[in-house]
């Protein structure tokens, strides 16, 4: 079984044109696979267990309170930079060669500032996302193998919405979802109706802001 990895905080989209191939592929492969023997494959929803998870909870509740603090610093640094810019702007032309190159150097210094803070608030956020979501995917993945031995599945695949992909067809007879929670010790909640047959759907990767 393939093990689950960390969620990327910024999100990266395959392209249709690299996932027909792909998919194309991998149908051949379990097409030739069934010819040699019967398999059982199930399905669930990795978004929808982590979300019914307590601990998934708290880790959103840590990662709000930082995004929060780093974005309130940043627009602080932003609007230091933009105030003394305008001031210099307004006063540039009556400063002396010297203030004003003095002025000029104290800018970049201060933007570069902007530029770095933010790029080291985003790594400590995904870090942080990553050190407390580690534990939290492991425990999923242990309970997807469980269930997965004690059920006879051979393959459990995973059924994503918006732009994560999808699969094309899945009936709700195999849909181990609410048997991971159970394992899991969480008493499964109405979940989302599955999807019959769906075209897969992309979006734009999120532009990171400075």
């Amino acid at each position: 079984m393939n093990k689950l990895t960390g969620f990327s905080f910024w999100r990266i989209n395959l392209a249709p044109a690299l996932l027909l191939p792909l998919l194309t592929m991998a149908l051949l492969v379990l097409s030739n696979r069934l010819q040699a023997q019967s398999l059982k494959i199930g399905f669930t929803r990795i978004d929808y267990v982590i979300a019914q998870l307590p601990e998934s909870k708290q880790v959103n509740n840590q990662l709000s309170i930082q995004q929060t603090q780093a974005e309130n610093e940043l627009k602080r640094l932003q609007k230091e930079f933009e105030d003394k810019l305008s001031i210099y702007q307004k006063e540039g032309a009556q400063l002396s060669e010297a203030i004003r190159k003095d002025r000029e150097t104290e800018l970049q210094k201060l933007q570069s500032r902007v530029q770095e803070f933010s790029q080291s608030a985003q790594k400590s956020l995904q870090d942080k996302y990553n050190q407390l979501m580690g534990p939290i995917l492991t425990k999923v993945q242990q309970a997807i193998d469980t269930v997965a031995k004690q059920n006879g599945y051979q393959y459990i695949l995973n059924v994503g919405s918006g732009d994560t992909f999808n699969v094309l067809y899945a009936d709700e007879a195999y849909n181990i979802t609410d048997l991971v929670l159970k394992q899991l010790g969480i008493k499964p909640a109405p979940a989302p109706e599955s999807p019959k047959k769906t075209t897969p759907v992309t979006t734009p990767p999120r532009k990171n802001s400075q």
